[in-house]
Formats: C-alpha cells, structure tokens, sequence
C-alpha cells in the first residue's frame, strides 16, 4: 500500500548518485577480526545500484513528508503561511477524505461488533442480508481509499514543486508519531542493509560465506569442546558428591560418638557434685569446730585487750597531767613574751616617733642643703664668669698696653724720622741762600766796576 502511495514520478532534486553513502555511523564499522565483513568499497560504482538507492531515498523522503500531514491538519494556521493556499487546500481535502474514511470504517466495526451480538438470537434471513450489507459497505471502502491515495499523490507533487515548503515541513519533526518515526527508521535500516547489499561484490560474498562457515564450523569444534567439559564437569560433580556422602557418613558417626561423650559427661558431672557435697558437709564439721575455736580466742583476746585499755587509760592520766602542766607553763611564758614584746613595741613606737621627726628635719636640711648647692653653684659659675672676665680684660689690657707701646714706639720713629727730614731740608736750603748770596755779590761787584 506504501508503494502504491508513493508511486509517482520524482519532482524534487535527488541527492547526488555519486555521493550516496552509507546512512550508518562510522565508529560502528567491524574491528579488526571481523575484518572479512568489512566492505572494501564506500561508494556504488554501477549505475543499477546507484538507481535503487536514489529510489529508495526518494521513498523515504516521501514517507517523511506523508507521515507529517496530519500535523499540517492539526495546525492550519500556524501551517498556512509557510506552505501556500494551494498546498493548504490539497491538504484540507485530503484530511475530509481521511475522516470519511475513518467514519465508515468506524460504523462497520460497529455493525460488525452488534452483528456478533446478536447472531444467535436472530434469524437466518436476517443475518444473510446484514452481512450483505456489510460487505457492500466494504466494497465502498476501496473507491474511497483510492481518492485517499489519489489527494495524497496530489499533497505530494504540489510539496516536491515547492522545495522551499517541503523543507519547512520536513523540518517539523515534532509533529510526526512514534508509528510513523519507527516506520521511517526502519526504512532508514533497510536502506543501511540494501546499500552494504549493494556495495558487497561477489567475491566478498564468497568471502563472507566463508568466513561464516568457518566461524559455524568453529562454534561446533566450541561446541564439542563445551560437551566434553560438560561431561567431565558432571562426572567430578559425581566424584565430589561422593566424597560429599562419605564425608556426611563421617559427620554422623563423629555426632554419634560426641552424643556419648555427652552422656559420659553428664554421669561424671553428677559423680563430681555428689562427691562435691560429701566434701561440702565435712568441710561444713571441720569449719563449726574452727568456728568454736575461734571464739575462745576471740573471747581470751577481749580479756587482754579491757587490761590493756585499763592500763592504757592510766597512762593517759597521767600523760593528761603532764600536758596541762606544759600547756600552763607557755601559757605563761606566752603572757610573759606578750607583756614584753608590748614594751619592746611601745619602745619601738617611740623610736619611729624620734626617727620620723628626725627623718623630717634630714628632709628640711636636705632641701636647704639643694638650696644652698644651687646658690653655691651659681656663686661658683658667677665667680668664674667674673674671672673669666678679669682674665679677658688683663689679656685685653696687655694687648692693649703693647698696642699702644708699639704705637708710641713708631709714632716716635716717625717723629724722629720727620725731624731729620726737617733738618736735612733746612740744611740744603741755607747751602742754596748762600750760593744766592755768592752769586747776588758776585754780580754786585761786577755792577760796580
């Protein structure tokens, strides 16, 4: 019926042949030892093959978009604006038919259901003409599912000639039902399977037969090998069992013989406690005459020990005595040391008496003392002040007198120097007067001849 559905000319754009692959995960190829059901090819190498697997995608594709209309149905007003009027339409249609479809098959199971009930209480006409009508009924059906495939081709081919829309819808994948989700992924399986079909070539079959028949004829030589350990392990069970019984049989004679060490126990216990109270009762004679015994000494003991009370008492008298005769001698001496240590105290208090007023006039003569240090220190730096001074000035006098003795000295050199300039100027100048004398005469005396 699927194929019936989904027979129809392609409309969309096919993947492309040569890059069909294997729709299975990498990571779950076959290790190693499985290594003759690896494939050796990953891509279809004829045209034949690449055919059936182009219209095997296709047929799921179509599924896919199929199984995602009565989705569409359901939700026409968040559907219309991604698919279009016309795709809406053609979907609207086929949702009528489907529930007309739906309605008939209901109320045939209906009249089947009441046709059951009531087969044995009514006639045979009756039931003759019931069941014709329900296979008329039936008849209806196959018109009907025929418009159903018919609007579904329809939904089909107006998807295909809509990429766009056809991808929107694909992509709601929520939509779809678990049903319809295993089916896809079934054909998905199947898809894995035909293409590892497709890809197998025939000498990798004959490769894989016979690695299966090796691997069969190596699970029987396991298998044999299985028995035998099966067999052996049975019969060292048997051996084990065995040993088991003898060794229960061993058990039992060993809780034989401990059940009459028990009884030889318990005969020897009731020996020991009748000998036990043999013992007991002489003990019991033997302790009355040490008890007896016992009491005369204790009775003897108690005699000597009221003398020695008697005696230890007067000698208590008189050590009492003697106690209160000391015990009245410190008492005097006590008051004796008392009255003196009185006197000795007030003498002691009149003593601090003197001592804190002589304490107090040190105190006053050490304060006048520091007064006088101070005054005596100041005296002190004054009277070397002063003759620091006295020292300065007789220094300063000395400089002084030296000063103006070096002074007097060159002002007399000066003054002695000064006359004798003087002098020597006066002599030149008398020399000078006379040469003018001489020359006035000489010429007077030339005038007058």
């Amino acid at each position: 019926m699927a194929l019936d559905i989904l027979a129809m000319a392609p409309l969309y754009q096919a993947p492309a042949i040569n890059r069909i692959g294997p729709k299975t995960d990498p990571s779950k190829r076959p290790a190693d030892p499985l290594k003759p059901l690896v494939l050796s090819r990953t891509k279809l190498t004829t045209i034949e093959a690449k055919r059936i697997m182009s219209i095997l995608d296709e047929a799921i594709y179509k599924v896919e978009l199929v199984t995602l209309l009565s989705y569409v149905a359901s939700n026409r007003e968040d559907m219309e604006g991604m698919l279009g009027e016309d795709v809406m339409r053609a979907v609207r249609e086929h949702e009528d038919l489907c529930q007309v479809l739906l309605e008939n098959v209901r109320c045939l199971k209906e009249k089947e259901r009441q046709l059951q009930e009531q087969k044995e209480a009514e006639e045979e006409g009756w039931l003759r003409d019931r069941l014709l009508s329900i296979e008329l009924q039936k008849s209806s059906l196959s018109p009907l599912m025929q418009q159903i495939k018919d609007s579904t081709k329809n939904v089909l081919r107006l998807l295909l000639s809509n990429p766009q829309a056809a991808r929107l819808l694909q992509m709601q994948t929520q939509g779809r039902s678990a049903e319809a989700q295993n089916f896809i992924d079934s054909l998905i399986e199947l898809r894995g399977f035909l293409f590892e079909k497709l890809l197998t070539s025939p000498m990798e079959a004959r490769d894989k037969a016979q690695f299966l028949q090796d691997i069969s004829r190596q699970n029987s030589n396991n298998q044999q090998i299985i028995d035998t350990l099966e067999k052996e392990l049975a019969e060292r069970m048997k051996n084990r069992n065995a040993e088991v019984e003898k060794e229960n049989f061993v058990i039992q004679e060993l809780k034989n013989h401990l059940h009459q060490v028990l009884k030889f126990s318990e005969n020897s216990l009731v020996r020991t406690k009748q000998e036990a109270e043999k013992q007991q009762k002489a003990d019991f004679r033997a302790s009355q005459a040490r008890v007896a015994k016992i009491q005369q000494e204790i009775l003897q003991l108690q005699s000597q020990f009221y003398n020695l009370v008697m005696e230890n008492r007067e000698a208590e008298q008189a050590l009492r005595k003697k106690k209160y005769k000391v015990e009245t001698e410190i008492e005097n001496w006590i008051q004796k040391y008392d009255t003196e240590m009185g006197e000795k105290q007030e003498e002691l208090e009149d003593l601090d008496a003197v001592h804190r007023e002589e304490k107090i006039s040190l105190e006053e003569l050490r304060r006048r003392h520091k007064v006088l240090v101070g005054e005596f220190a100041q005296i002190r730096e004054e009277r070397e002040i002063n003759s620091k001074k006295r020292m300065e000035a007789e220094q300063e006098m000395v400089r002084m007198v030296r000063a103006a003795t070096l002074i007097q000295a060159l002002w007399k050199g000066y003054l002695v120097r000064s006359l004798l300039r003087s002098k020597k100027k006066r002599g030149k100048g008398k020399a000078k007067d006379k040469e003018k004398g001489k020359q006035k005469g000489k010429e007077k005396g030339k005038g007058k001849k």
